[in-house]
């Protein structure tokens, strides 16, 4: 994790002291219910609690004792048996670490998953306030970066709002499918503690029990869970794009804010450039990074080997810290977003009209011109807009064959602009379910 793209609430879900309470939190909700089967004595469940709880866990005191034996789970055990006392030998009866560490880890991507919804949430609202001030903004639609037709800055950030809200949902299902727990020992088949135990163990901690474990989770759910992380990603770089493009200099439709005292460059004093986007590009790039990893991390050997474990200790802090930060500038750059509706018709405008080509081209056809002969019709004209910057009504104006086909009026109205922004509406409706 790099603190230049951290936000502190979702480092808190990966420190070393989130991880040993939740270790702790485990081993305690497990003697509880090995105290109610009558495996250990209930006074010791109560104990190990109070003592417990009350600690502060000495993180340099476990790596001490992790660099002399070699294994984390032990070592944070020895120093929880330092603390509670004698009645520590009642604790992880009949567990095996791997009990501790997935259900940790699917705990920690719980809580990872639910600051991930409240940020595409920010987006959310942000794109709706905006895709509402602009529904009526005429811009032109480009396909290959080329000029097609006529859309508006509404319909871009509503287009934008609907790809985030199925994000929204897919994070849902990402969630629910994470929050598993399993405490079945080390094979998985609860030889030395009862299924109750994790039954009881998994209510305390809000989490559902794996229906089957070996001697870890399986490792397909987090798959799932962080190639969902990785389509959030790719989403954000989609919007960053479209920024992006509409910041060039030669277009300059929107363009991120610019504050006060802010440089865009050590050597040109002019400069504005897309920084946020830009960085948003990036951090996309490194939360997908974690996807490959994640998706290899699903075969391993027989009941269990660790070859997943060194890289969910990377991959699950990084991708979720860098994609929570991300969401949020993503967030602070639509809401600051500015927008210059006049550039936005002046490029509209700029090859004179001929973004109102399909709309001539079916008049021609309408009327009874094949549309082979109609496209021809149109497309020599069009080229004269591109090629010598002619204006297209001009030309089909003064087109004998066009003419012919078509009166002046019936060609003049094909070049209504409100004629391509008719179904806006319905589009909203569809998109917010308003109206």
């Amino acid at each position: 994790m790099i603190p230049r793209y951290s936000r502190p609430e979702m480092v808190a879900v990966w420190s070393p002291e989130t991880k040993f309470r939740i270790w702790f939190e485990i081993e305690a909700h497990a003697c509880d219910a090995l105290a109610e089967l009558g495996v250990i004595p209930k006074e010791a469940a109560k104990t190990i609690w109070q003592k417990g709880d009350a600690a502060t866990f000495d993180i340099e005191r476990i790596d001490a004792i992790e660099r002399e034996t070699k294994h984390d789970v032990i070592a944070f055990l020895t120093h929880l048996a330092e603390i509670v006392g004698p009645d520590a030998r009642f604790v992880h009866q009949g567990m095996t670490s791997s009990d501790i560490l997935d259900t940790t880890l699917n705990i920690q991507l719980m809580r990872a998953a639910d600051i991930l919804l409240a940020d595409v949430d920010k987006v959310l609202a942000a794109l709706k306030t905006r895709a509402y001030e602009h529904k009526d903004t005429i811009r032109i639609g480009r396909s290959h970066g080329i000029h097609a037709e006529p859309t508006t800055m509404g319909l871009t950030f509503a287009r934008f709002y609907a790809e985030m809200d199925r994000n929204r949902n897919r994070l849902e299902k990402a969630r629910f499918e994470i929050v598993t727990g399993a405490i079945s020992g080390a094979v998985g088949t609860f030889a030395n503690i009862d299924p109750r135990v994790e039954a009881h163990v998994c209510e305390k901690l809000g989490l559902r029990p794996e229906p089957i474990s070996t001697q870890v989770i399986p490792r397909d759910r987090h798959a799932m869970f962080f190639a969902t992380l990785g389509v959030v990603a790719s989403s954000i770089e989609n919007i960053a794009t479209e920024i992006r493009h509409m910041q060039r200099t030669e277009v300059l439709e929107a363009e991120e804010y610019f504050s006060p005292g802010q440089k865009g460059s050590s050597a040109m004093p002019h400069k504005r450039n897309p920084v946020l986007t830009e960085n948003l590009t990036g951090l996309a790039r490194l939360v997908r990074s974690a996807v490959t990893p994640a998706l290899e991390n699903v075969t391993l050997w027989h009941e269990r080997d660790i070859s997943h474990s060194s890289v969910e200790r990377g991959i699950g802090p990084d991708a979720t810290v860098h994609l929570d930060f991300a969401l949020n500038r993503l967030a602070g750059v639509i809401d600051k977003l500015v927008v210059y509706p006049d550039n936005m018709l002046a490029n509209l405008n700029k090859f004179k009209g001929l973004v109102h080509s399909q709309r001539v081209l079916l008049a021609l056809t309408q009327v009874g011109v094949s549309r082979e002969d109609a496209y021809r019709l149109v497309q020599r004209n069009a080229m004269k807009v591109w090629e010598q910057g002619a204006d297209f009504l001009t030309e089909l104006l003064a087109d004998p064959e066009v003419m012919a086909a078509l009166s002046e009026d019936d060609l003049r109205e094909k070049f209504d602009l409100g004629y391509h922004t008719k179904h806006v509406d319905t589009i909203f409706a569809r998109v917010f379910g308003e109206g």
